[in-house]
């Protein structure tokens, strides 16, 4: 029964984030380029595993924030991460042709859409958190902006990719890696569970430090099953080219640790994660998405 609640929080959230971002991207009728207000579209709508709004939402949970509010910083966090996949995928940078099952953008358009819908998202991401409603003080909505651009820049997910990029053929120690991907992917899924909770009510210094460590966890598992997907499943399941990491010589937690170690020390981040959220109140759903990040096929 736990597993079926879980699953229907789940496809609730996914469903209702889904119609949010709708009613938030720019249409073809709103004005400026058509092509690029669709191809903003096409990199958001319609696919992905929504991971970064559901921790968004499960966070609120902890913090009793309303869903409206949740809303606006779940699909500026999306959108922040649509336009990192939009970019990541461009001939510059990993060159891909697949992304969540279709063409990537800059292969379905052109590679100066690619980029343009790119910039266009990350800008959209900041207006959405920047419109006057009374869902959120203006002191919750300076810091939601906050927390997104800390997480989006040079300190955060450009850098963990300029940092991805350098690293291509050269053996890094765990350490390194582990810093690698904090940056890269952690530091969006934690701000993910940041904003979810500045929607609501302020937490102690004790959950602060609880929440940033279950962020921690997560964030480091998320990668390391990415890195373990990538050896193990086909394009199909995954949505995207599958192997590409070790064709392009980029070390990973498999080429560090072996497949037996790489998945045991996701096993390890699921119960560290399991741990800190300990004394989160309300937090159920936090461990059960610790556990879908860990359990999780694609």
């Amino acid at each position: 029964m736990a597993d079926q609640n879980i699953k229907a929080w789940m496809q609730a959230v996914q469903a209702r984030v889904e119609q949010a971002l709708d009613a938030a991207l720019p249409k073809a009728a709103d004005g400026g380029s058509a092509r690029l207000n669709e191809s903003m579209r096409y990199a958001v709508l319609g696919g992905g595993k929504r991971v970064r709004p559901l921790l968004c939402f499960a966070a609120g949970e902890v913090t009793q924030a309303s869903e409206t509010a949740l809303d606006r910083a779940a699909c500026a966090v999306e959108m922040i991460h649509a336009y990192s996949l939009v970019h990541d995928d461009l001939p510059c940078m990993d060159d891909d042709d697949l992304r969540r099952g279709k063409p990537t953008v800059h292969v379905q358009y052109d590679e100066a859409t690619g980029l343009l819908a790119g910039d266009g998202l990350q800008t959209q991401a900041f207006a959405l958190l920047g419109e006057a409603t009374g869902d959120l003080s203006a002191a919750q909505s300076l810091a939601l902006v906050r927390e997104l651009a800390l997480a989006s820049g040079a300190l955060g997910m450009a850098g963990g990719q300029a940092i991805d990029l350098e690293s291509v053929g050269i053996k890094l120690t765990q350490s390194q890696l582990e810093n690698m991907h904090r940056l890269k992917t952690g530091a969006l899924l934690r701000a993910s569970l940041r904003m979810g909770a500045i929607c609501g009510r302020a937490l102690s210094d004790d959950e602060t430090i609880a929440l940033d460590a279950y962020a921690a966890a997560v964030g480091l598992a998320f990668q390391v099953v990415d890195d373990i997907l990538d050896t193990t499943a086909d394009s199909a399941t995954l949505g995207k080219t599958a192997g590409k990491d070790a064709a392009n010589d980029k070390p990973t937690y498999v080429s560090l640790m072996g497949l037996d170690g790489a998945r045991a020390y996701a096993e390890k981040l699921r119960a560290d994660a399991h741990a800190a959220s300990a004394s989160l109140g309300n937090a159920d759903r936090l461990r059960a998405l610790a556990d879908y990040v860990v359990d999780r096929i694609n």
